[in-house]
């Protein structure tokens, strides 16, 4: 859950901390902006950290950072944490990272939802016919009884009416349960981006 949120928040962490920091604002400001809410998670992380710097029991910036990097699940917040603690200890230009930064992860979430987009394809025609064939084969064999009656039932012995309405009953209850699964099938695929 907590790399879903941090996928899900970090591109617009990094654009924000981009036009902060390349209006002047520094470093731990912009990590306070953030920290005052509005990005899920990395918010939380970077309040919690602002506040122990504030106490004086987090040891600096760069420690902060570091510890925050041990917590980080998504490959992406790590990067955006270690460019920070790279930022804190050698002075790099910060702003033109958070750029690169920023634009790769535009990509990867484009490409993910490309392929989100294309595994989706085949779902709304298997729902299509699910929904339909399914429902018209079972109502075919719930009318077998009454087609079989008269001349054609001395040829062959068909069930009870009760017997093939349960298992057109239960055959519906399948079709809704398929149907449910591959909508849920199609939702776990969701990038949640």
């Amino acid at each position: 859950m907590r790399k879903l949120d941090e996928k899900r928040e970090l591109l617009y962490v990094i654009r924000t901390m981009d036009v902060l920091m390349s209006s002047g604002v520094g470093l731990e400001a912009a990590i306070h902006t953030i920290g005052k809410g509005g990005y899920g998670i990395i918010s939380e992380d970077f309040s919690s950290m602002m506040k122990r710097l504030r106490k004086g029991s987090g040891g600096g910036l760069d420690k902060e950072l570091k510890g925050m990097m041990k917590k980080a699940e998504s490959a992406g917040y790590k990067r955006l944490l270690n460019t920070l603690y790279t930022n804190v200890t050698q002075n790099t230009d910060l702003v033109e990272t958070l750029k690169k930064q920023g634009a790769r992860i535009e990509e990867e979430r484009t490409a993910d939802v490309e392929k989100y987009i294309e595994e989706l394809g085949g779902v709304p025609e298997t729902l299509l016919s699910i929904g339909m064939i399914g429902p018209i084969i079972l109502s075919i064999v719930g009318l077998v009884p009454q087609l079989m009656s008269g001349d054609l039932g001395a040829f062959m012995s068909l069930p009870d009416s009760s017997t093939i309405n349960a298992v057109v009953n239960m055959g519906l209850f399948v079709t809704l349960l398929a149907m449910a699964a591959v909508g849920i099938k199609a939702h776990t695929k969701d990038p949640g981006l």
